[in-house]
């Protein structure tokens, strides 16, 4: 499989993740278990000052929660523009996806530490296909 192939399919994969993520954090307060409802009670309820801000730790976990949809938005992103400018210009697609696969190696186990497999399995794969992407692209001349 050529490297843009590999490239989009990891940048579709990426974007699936992010409609996930987005769609779970915004269902985050909606819960039937009482045990859940009390937390959230309490993060979204209890104010406090912050930084020359009075919020919840609810209002920061919105927050945390809409950056990372925008962060894994923009990790697609960045594999669809590389995607396309692979075999333009194979040093910088090099480059760029050496750092982009550092960074989904990194996410994938924040993912598996912090959440749960199903997440990381997206960033995971996307960082498994990067890599044959890069692989791919050491053979093409500069």
């Amino acid at each position: 499989m050529k490297p843009r192939v590999l490239l989009r399919i990891a940048s579709i994969v990426m974007l699936a993740h992010d409609v996930g993520h987005t769609f779970g954090h915004l269902s985050w307060k909606a819960t039937l278990d009482p045990v859940k409802r009390e937390v959230v009670r309490q993060m979204t309820e209890n104010r406090f000052p912050f930084m020359g801000a009075v919020r919840s730790l609810g209002d920061y976990y919105d927050g945390y929660g809409f950056a990372a949809s925008l962060a894994l938005l923009l990790i697609a992103t960045i594999l669809w523009v590389v995607s396309g400018s692979a075999t333009q210009n194979p040093a910088l697609a090099r480059k760029l996806c050496l750092s982009i696969s550092i960074i989904l190696l990194a996410w994938g186990i924040d993912e598996l530490i912090f959440f749960f497999p199903f997440a990381a399995v997206f960033s995971l794969l996307a960082m498994v296909l990067t890599v044959v992407a890069l692989l791919k692209l050491k053979s093409l001349p500069e």
